[in-house]
């Protein structure tokens, strides 16, 4: 098993495109051929983790946050990230890191984590992402449909929400002459040909176009494939950032309160006073203000997520409960999840979770 085995696999689940233009996901130290011996599963990637990853024998630290977010000019040990990577790399340690893009997927994410954890129901995507999804349009000759359409459903076209396999298909004549170097027509140039072709129309996200358009070009009889594809203002239902849902049954705010903390394993929350009862909650894992106003134009009671500025607070309006629990309490499963992921996954090799708190924030009690 190499480490490109396990990356490719968590790419299928979040890949890299989706990840904010910010982020550094993706294998930040080392080498994708590389045999892996065991995995070790952090929230963060620190000289710790790194230090226990030596100590459980493992050779690949998949962490949640890179360890890298802009370039590193220099490495000489003056700081956490520049020692961090230098002891991975003196150790033949790889890290890779798989952040915003499992933020941003609904099956598998970090936010359908949180959101099995709190009991929620119904869930969806609270912010849909944009540029998401693109349209093919092709021509084959009616008797190949089928293949085609095979070929580029199992290339991942044709999902919208729940259903599979989508597509318009409608039948006409395609015309075409073939110049002296055509190869199926030689020796008939500049004679026109009349072929009977299905239009098939269908979408696909548009991460995928690559493996989209090469299993049309493999599954299609023709030497020369006509086909479209662009961009759509549709966005796909299940990428996007957060999640919002309902819980089983209302709770008074205090209730509420205490489902969190028990659930969610946190030592403090920060809020804000909410009179009703909560029923309909929205969730961020990670730094989630920015989705505040999705939250409330989809009329959620509760906003769970961390790093509230104290002036954003306000923003809330009496309108829903804003619920602090913390930057690393609401990723801390996110650990878990990957573990669950990779355990049913692989078989033949030990997937680890790390027994280091790398939370920097403590309370005093």
């Amino acid at each position: 098993m190499q480490i490109k085995d396990i990356t490719n696999y968590l790419e299928t689940i979040a890949p890299l495109a989706l990840q904010e233009s910010y982020d550094n996901s993706g294998l930040i130290v080392g080498d994708k051929n590389t045999t892996v011996t065991q995995v070790l599963i952090s929230l963060d990637c620190t000289e710790a983790i790194v230090q226990e990853a030596i100590d459980r024998g493992c050779n690949l630290i998949i962490s949640h946050h890179p360890i890298v977010f802009s370039g590193l000019k220099k490495l000489n040990g003056k700081n956490y990230i520049e020692r961090t990577v230098i002891k991975a790399i003196k150790n033949d340690i790889a890290i890779y890191a798989i952040h915003t893009n499992l933020d941003n997927v609904l099956a598998n994410g970090v936010n359908e984590k949180i959101a099995k954890k709190l009991g929620l129901e119904n869930i969806e995507i609270l912010s849909l992402k944009s540029d998401t999804l693109n349209k093919l349009v092709t021509f084959c000759p009616i008797n190949h449909s089928e293949k085609v359409k095979s070929a580029i459903f199992n290339a991942g076209a044709g999902t919208i929400g729940n259903y599979s396999e989508c597509s318009f298909n409608i039948n006409g004549e395609g015309n075409f002459k073939a110049n002296s170097s055509a190869t199926p027509f030689v020796g008939e140039a500049d004679k026109r040909h009349t072929e009977q072709e299905t239009r098939i129309e269908t979408v696909f996200p548009a991460y995928l176009q690559n493996a989209v358009a090469n299993a049309l070009i493999s599954a299609h009889p023709y030497e020369e494939v006509a086909y479209d594809i662009y961009p759509i203002k549709n966005k796909h239902q299940k990428i996007g950032a957060g999640i919002i849902g309902d819980l089983k049954e209302k709770l008074t705010a205090d209730n509420f309160l205490s489902h969190l903390k028990t659930n969610l394993k946190t030592e403090g929350i920060r809020y804000t006073p909410f009179s009703k009862e909560i029923k309909k909650v929205a969730v961020c894992g990670g730094s989630g203000s920015f989705l505040l106003n999705d939250a409330l134009r989809q009329n959620a009671d509760a906003f769970v997520t961390g790093d509230f500025k104290y002036h954003q607070f306000f923003d809330a309006e009496n309108q829903l409960m804003i619920a602090d629990v913390g930057h690393y309490e609401s990723e801390q499963f996110t650990i878990e999840l990957l573990g669950e992921i990779l355990t049913k996954k692989f078989t033949n090799f030990a997937v680890l979770l790390t027994n280091v708190n790398t939370n920097p924030i403590k309370y005093y009690k």
